[in-house]
């Protein structure tokens, strides 16, 4: 992805990740989110838009298609292939970096990367997740961004697939 121009630059290969992360150091502390992210809506743009004023970039960290699929969402998601998930990130403006991850959890990512802030939504229990335990280990922190109600991937696809139904 070094040669792609425009937004896609923000798309980062995992062997660039470290270097490409310790280049937004000067900007301030690097926040860094993870999701599926797979129809990007306004509660994403709303929750990445708050997550990025914690600091002075955002790093997000995409599930791949076969991550996504493991987290039991349903049979047919994501919709949207994992580089189009990741183009749409990187074209917002709140968003700095965009790399993938294949695990189930991005810890081993955080890891490497060592954010100074780690953000999820109000709908996750921080004290639980390992990734804040990583995070804290550094001297990071963990926030929770409140959840925005009435805007989720899952009542969007059954919305859509309540309209699509023969009456």
């Amino acid at each position: 992805m070094n040669n792609a121009s425009g937004f896609a630059a923000k798309l980062c290969e995992d062997a660039d990740a470290l270097a490409r992360v310790q280049a937004l150091r000067p900007l301030g502390p690097v926040v860094f989110t993870n999701g599926v992210f797979d129809v990007l809506h306004r509660g994403h743009a709303t929750y990445l838009e708050q997550a990025r004023a914690l600091g002075g970039s955002l790093v997000v960290g995409v599930n791949t298609d076969a991550s996504a699929k493991r987290l039991g969402k349903g049979p047919e998601r994501p919709l949207n292939p994992q580089f189009d998930r990741a183009l749409l990130l990187a074209a917002l403006a709140s968003v700095s970096l965009v790399l993938w991850f294949d695990e189930d959890t991005p810890v081993s990512l955080i890891e490497r990367l060592r954010p100074d802030v780690y953000v999820k939504g109000g709908d996750y229990d921080m004290e639980t997740l390992q990734e804040t335990a990583s995070v804290r280990r550094w001297g990071g922190r963990a926030v929770a961004i409140p959840f925005v109600s009435g805007y989720s991937t899952s009542a969007l696809v059954t919305k859509i697939q309540s309209a699509t139904k023969p009456q």
